[in-house]
C-alpha cells in the first residue's frame, strides 16, 4: 500500500462517517442552526461538499482560485441526499486526481495559498482537506446532541 492508497482509504472513511451523522438529520431539523450566525445543518453538508469541491480545483490550480464560481451556489438547498448526489461527480473526479499522484508528488508539489497565509506541500494539503470534513462531522454530532436528536455511533 502507497501513500495515495491510504489517503483514499481515509478519504473514503470519513466521507462514509460523515454521511452516517448527515443521514440522522431529521428533515424538521434541517435548517435548525445553534445560533444565528451558525451555519443550519442542511448549509453545513453544503459547505463541506463545496468545500471539496474548491480545495479539488485549488490542488488541480496549484493554488488558490481567484474568481471561483460553484456550481453549488445557485441550487436550493432540499436535502441530504440531494447534496450528495449532485456532489457525487465532483467527488469522483477529486478521487481520480489523488489516485493519479505518486509518492514524488505528494513530496514535491505545493500548493500555494499564500493569500490566505499558507503554502503546503501536495500531501499535507490533502491531509489539511480530509481534516476539514473531520471536523465538520463533529460540529455536527455536536449540532445534534445540543438540537436533542439521537446521534449515530460513527466509531464503528
Amino acid at each position: 500500500m502507497n501513500s495515495t492508497d491510504i489517503l483514499i482509504i481515509n478519504f473514503e472513511e470519513i466521507r462514509r462517517r460523515s454521511i452516517l451523522a448527515w443521514d440522522s438529520i431529521p428533515e424538521e431539523l434541517y435548517n435548525w442552526k445553534p445560533d444565528e450566525n451558525a451555519l443550519s445543518c442542511l448549509e453545513m453538508v453544503r459547505h463541506v461538499l463545496e468545500s471539496e469541491y474548491y480545495y479539488h480545483l485549488a490542488v488541480k490550480n496549484r493554488g488558490s482560485i481567484a474568481n471561483f464560481i460553484s456550481p453549488f451556489e445557485s441550487r436550493k438547498l432540499i436535502s441530504v441526499q440531494e447534496e450528495l448526489k449532485f456532489a457525487q461527480e465532483y467527488r469522483n473526479n477529486f478521487m481520480k486526481m489523488i489516485q493519479s499522484f505518486s509518492e514524488d508528488d505528494l513530496k514535491n508539489i505545493q500548493i500555494d495559498r499564500s493569500d490566505v497565509g499558507y503554502i503546503r506541500i501536495l500531501g499535507d494539503m490533502l491531509l489539511r482537506i480530509a481534516y476539514h470534513e473531520s471536523v465538520h462531522t463533529g460540529q455536527m454530532l455536536d449540532y445534534l446532541r445540543t438540537a436533542g436528536v439521537h446521534r449515530p455511533n460513527i466509531w464503528d
